[in-house]
């Protein structure tokens, strides 16, 4: 990990560039942040996007989960990944929390859940517009982080979501991962990335290093 003098003033651009720009997945409310963000555990956002409405067509909130059973959630995210298992999960989360009212807003609680780890929790938090807990990291995160230079090399997003939220101030947590995700996304491609459209290709380690 490289660090340069002041991080926090350094990455502003990145901030600007994508502040408060809304999860690619394509929901209406925080049931289906919930319910979608344990089906694309593993999957892509773009795939849980497509079978998303005829799902919740069929089961609008909690409480119709909550009176349903695996069997019938199944037929309708068969071309999810690992779908047994995340109907499970979702069932069970759904007879727990019975009402949509009932879904958690803090890390601890969220955490409890099948199916809900840190990256999910942190998505759910974020789109809830609550106060940031910890540090979205996906894959494109924990790509792209130790690329810029902000974290070390490592495939354990846990371990880069610590060394982030040591850098950064709480107050830009909720915001940070999303911006670093799609960074990731559009701009700091694994190959051919698009560093000069990058906002922060002036403190890139990957960059400055490459055109040396």
């Amino acid at each position: 990990m490289t660090l340069f003098h002041d991080w926090q003033e350094e990455i502003k651009p990145l901030l600007k560039k994508y502040k408060g720009k809304k999860h690619p997945l394509d929901y209406k409310n925080l049931y289906q942040v919930v319910i979608m963000v344990i089906l694309s555990a593993q999957d892509s956002d773009a795939n849980i996007n497509k079978i998303a409405p005829l799902l919740f067509e069929n089961f609008p909130n909690m409480e119709s989960l909550a009176v349903s059973n695996v069997e019938s959630l199944m037929q309708y995210i068969t071309k999810v990944r690992n779908y047994v298992t995340k109907a499970n999960w979702i069932i069970e989360i759904a007879r727990t929390l019975k009402t949509d009212d009932n879904i958690p807003k803090s890390m601890e609680q969220l955490l409890v859940l099948k199916g809900i780890g840190r990256k999910s929790a942190n998505v759910i938090i974020r789109e809830a517009g609550i106060n940031a807990q910890g540090i979205l990291v996906d894959l494109h995160v924990i790509r792209v982080a130790p690329r810029i230079g902000l974290a070390s090399e490592s495939n354990d997003g846990n371990k880069i979501e610590k060394q982030l939220m040591q850098i950064f101030t709480q107050d830009i947590w909720g915001e940070i991962g999303m911006a670093i995700s799609f960074l990731g996304r559009e701009i700091c491609r694994p190959t051919n990335p698009k560093c000069g459209d990058c906002p922060v290709s002036a403190v890139c380690f990957y960059y400055n290093s490459k055109a040396k």
